[in-house]
């Protein structure tokens, strides 16, 4: 058995959550899990359909975005996640999907305003939108460029990615990570109901304020508060 085979398994289980949530098209999207004691993780085969996955067939891959072990090329957005695990050391999984609307606000170049309690119940801010990237960028090594992106765009925003666990690429299309690859897809899901809901709100009411920051707080840190009292 590979000394990989824990991560295999869970970047294999977490991609698998795709399209079952709804949060993938054919093989649009990809899901990673990483071992920092390694330094490496595993991440989904590119252009390889969900139905014929295993978790032998997932890459392992280390933080430079080389291959470690795998006999199939890993994800064409693997040297995005490279650069997010080298850079951000407390990510224990990340996911890529082009969710319709998630997407759709991506490729407005607008962040998803935070208009209700749910959308609250996660985070206290917009998702922010990092914008395009410049052509010299883009004509560069792209997917590497695209995980300076979005840490440029957070740095320059002075957000935190432990608190913030998601992001809008301009004119591409989401990223979520979390602790572990399965909280990651969770916070995919998360985006894509609220990326909903936000323009569900923006049709029916295109004044729609913004939530008030005492809702913001109350409902934030009830779950995630020093005295939360949310679940079990």
């Amino acid at each position: 058995m590979s000394k990989y085979q824990h991560i295999k398994e869970e970047a294999y289980e977490a991609n698998m959550q795709l399209p079952a949530l709804g949060l993938v098209l054919f093989t649009f999207g990809n899901v990673s899990a990483v071992d920092r004691s390694q330094g490496v993780f595993a991440i989904k085969p590119s252009g390889v359909p969900y139905a014929k996955l295993n978790p032998d067939a997932m890459v392992i891959v280390d933080f430079e975005g080389n291959i470690v072990e795998g006999n199939l090329r890993p994800s064409s957005d693997t040297e995005t996640h490279a650069v997010l695990y080298k850079n951000w050391t407390n990510i224990g999984g990340i996911v890529h999907t082009h969710s319709t609307y998630a997407t759709a606000w991506a490729q407005s170049l607008l962040p998803v305003p935070i208009f209700g309690t749910t959308h609250a119940d996660h985070l206290t801010v917009d998702v922010p939108c990092a914008p395009p990237m410049s052509d010299e960028m883009i004509k560069g090594d792209y997917e590497y460029e695209t995980g300076f992106q979005i840490i440029n765009h957070f740095n320059s925003l002075s957000l935190d990615y432990n608190e913030l666990e998601m992001v809008l690429v301009g004119n591409h299309a989401p990223f979520t990570w979390g602790k572990n690859a399965e909280k990651a897809v969770y916070n995919s899901a998360v985006l894509e109901t609220i990326a909903q809901m936000a323009y569900l709100t923006r049709q029916i009411n295109p004044n729609a304020p913004l939530l008030k920051p005492a809702l913001i707080q109350k409902h934030y840190e009830r779950k995630h508060g020093p005295n939360s009292y949310y679940g079990q």
